[in-house]
């Protein structure tokens, strides 16, 4: 399964999670794929797309950084998996 998962930082943590992220390389569980992640140029803010068949990991990592920074996380799914459920429902709404 994919999730989205955000991150915002308040200015008092940003060193904090500079010095973190230098130390630690911001390294998920190996259980978990990341598919990419990005960092809003002069934000205190990013996502990464990710993917794991199990939730644990997902929360490790957003553990691993709740103390400095907000974490959101949200399941997705991509438009071929989308694609047939909104096929369906637009079927519903017409018959």
């Amino acid at each position: 399964m994919l999730f989205i998962i955000q991150w915002s930082i308040a200015p008092e943590n940003r060193n904090a999670v500079m010095a973190r992220f230098a130390k630690t390389g911001g390294l998920p569980p190996a259980e978990l794929k990341v598919h990419g992640r990005w960092h809003a140029v002069g934000e205190l803010q990013g996502f990464a797309v990710v993917e794991s068949n199990d939730l644990q990991p997902v929360l490790h990592w957003t553990m691993d950084w709740s103390d400095l920074a907000h974490m959101q996380v949200s399941p997705a799914m991509t438009d071929a998996e989308l694609a047939p459920i909104l096929v369906a429902a637009v079927s519903k709404m017409t018959h």
